[in-house]
C-alpha cells in the first residue's frame, strides 16, 4: 500500500519543511514525557524486553538523549538511531549510536534480521515516509521480534506531519496500525492506553497519557 492512501488527504506535510539535520543541529538535553509516562514507558518496555535472550540486540529508532529502556532489562546491545550526536552521546542507555536521516532515506544501515526488538518512543508523528520506515524496520527484525512505538500527546507542531496534527489520539492510534498494516509484515498488532494519571497537590492536574501499538514481524515475510 502506498504512503498516500495510508496517511490520507491530510498527508505528511510540515509547517516547517526544513531539512531535519538542521532542525536538530542544537541539541535538547531533556525528556519529550513527564516522570509518570516515563515510569509506564519503562514499564511497557519492561514486560515487553523480559523475554528476550541476555545477549539481545535492541534498536531504539529515534533515539535522543533518554531511551527509557529498564536497566533491570539484562541486554546486550542497545542502538541509539538519531539526529543529533550530542544527544546521543549523552545518552547513557545506549552501547553505540548513529546519525542516520529517516525521512531523508528510510532504508536503516543495518543488515537484515540484525535485532531481536525495535523500539521507537515520541518520535513516530515526525515520520513523512513511515509506511517505507516500517517496512524497512521489518527487513532488520529478526522473525517473531517486536516493534513497539509509544507516543503522547507531546510533540514539536511545526515538525509532525499534517495526518498527526489534525487527528486526535484515538485517531492517532488507528493511523499507527496502518502503519503496521500497510507493510504486510507485522502480525499479532495490539494497541494498549495507559491514561495520565489524576495528580494531586503541588502537581495538581493529569499526567501524560501513553498509547502503544506493537507488532511482531511475520516468520514467512517477504514471500518466497
Amino acid at each position: 500500500m502506498r504512503e498516500d492512501d495510508v496517511l490520507g488527504p491530510l498527508g505528511a506535510e510540515r509547517a516547517d519543511e526544513s531539512a531535519d539535520d538542521v532542525f536538530y543541529a542544537e541539541p535538547r538535553m531533556v525528556a519529550h514525557l513527564d516522570e509518570w509516562a516515563i515510569a509506564e514507558a519503562m514499564d511497557f518496555y519492561r514486560v515487553l524486553l523480559a523475554p528476550l535472550p541476555p545477549a539481545a540486540h535492541v534498536l531504539d529508532l529515534m533515539s535522543s538523549r533518554y531511551s527509557h529502556v529498564p536497566d533491570d532489562v539484562p541486554l546486550g546491545e542497545v542502538v541509539g538511531l538519531g539526529l543529533n550526536a550530542e544527544e546521543l552521546a549523552e545518552n547513557r542507555q545506549l552501547t553505540r549510536w548513529v546519525i542516520h536521516d529517516l525521512n531523508r532515506e528510510p532504508h536503516l544501515p543495518f543488515a537484515d534480521g540484525s535485532f531481536d526488538a525495535v523500539l521507537n518512543t515520541v518520535s513516530v508523528q515526525y515520520l513523512t515516509r513511515p509506511v517505507a520506515v516500517f517496512r524497512d524496520v521489518a527487513r532488520v527484525l529478526k522473525p517473531r521480534a517486536p516493534l513497539a512505538v509509544l507516543f503522547s500527546d507531546r510533540m514539536f507542531p511545526t515538525k509532525a506531519i499534517r495526518a498527526w496534527r489534525e487527528r486526535g489520539n484515538q485517531q492517532r492510534l488507528e493511523l499507527v496500525r496502518a502503519y503496521f498494516a500497510a507493510t504486510g509484515a507485522f502480525e499479532d498488532i495490539e494497541v494498549t492506553v495507559r491514561p495520565g494519571r489524576k495528580l494531586r497537590g503541588l502537581w495538581s492536574g493529569h499526567s501524560d497519557p501513553l498509547f502503544a501499538v506493537t507488532g511482531r514481524r511475520r516468520v514467512n515475510w517477504p514471500a518466497d
